[in-house]
């Protein structure tokens, strides 16, 4: 067991909260306009976890959203249940990324990483059954109140936060092609994606 000292969350000023400078949030007021989950989301994506950031109700407003993304998915979702070919190497990078961010308390990233995966299922149109119960597993211990209801709502038995986490492949996370900037006089003037394992 380890102790882990938090960051402060201060006004939107960039001041310490208190009642006299008028900055307080009051976490009831988010709670009933936004959601317990978007405010817990929220919180999470806020900025590293041992560091003082400040509020912003339109980072509270972007992580509302995000879930509300998350929650529409279900109009593209198939009924294939493993990963589709062109998602399967992003999906087995999330998990991988996810699960090592949450391991370091690192929640902004991974909440991050799950927001790159999700922007990456709108682009493609769909998401399968295996990818979708993926997704909200990893998105559980930040969002738990929506991911429950989602896994309980496409029968799935028990709950999802004692449910199997997922596993990733070594070999999927690993990328085929790498991006080499190409500079001349010291400026980038293009971008060449090369093998991962091309000889030098």
């Amino acid at each position: 067991m380890r102790r882990t000292s938090h960051g402060m969350i201060l006004g939107e000023n960039n001041e310490k909260m208190s009642k006299s400078r008028g900055n307080v949030v009051n976490p009831d007021d988010v709670v009933n306009e936004f959601g317990a989950d978007a405010f817990r989301t929220y919180e999470m994506f806020i900025g590293a976890f041992d560091q003082s950031t400040p509020w912003s109700q339109k980072g509270l407003k972007g992580c509302y959203k995000f879930l509300e993304r998350v929650w529409n998915l279900q109009d593209m979702l198939t009924d294939e249940e493993g990963y589709s070919p062109e998602l399967e190497k992003a999906v087995h990078k999330a998990i991988k990324k996810t699960s090592e961010d949450y391991e370091k308390m690192k929640f902004n990233t991974a909440i991050a990483t799950l927001m790159s995966l999700v922007n990456d299922f709108y682009k493609k149109g769909s998401i399968t059954k295996g990818e979708f119960f993926t997704l909200i597993t990893l998105l559980n211990p930040v969002a738990p109140h929506m991911t429950e209801e989602l896994w309980e709502k496409y029968g799935n038995e028990g709950l999802l936060s004692i449910s199997a986490w997922p596993a990733y492949d070594e070999a999927k996370t690993i990328d085929d092609e790498i991006e080499i900037a190409i500079q001349i006089n010291g400026k980038v003037r293009d971008k060449v994606m090369i093998a991962a394992g091309l000889d030098r």
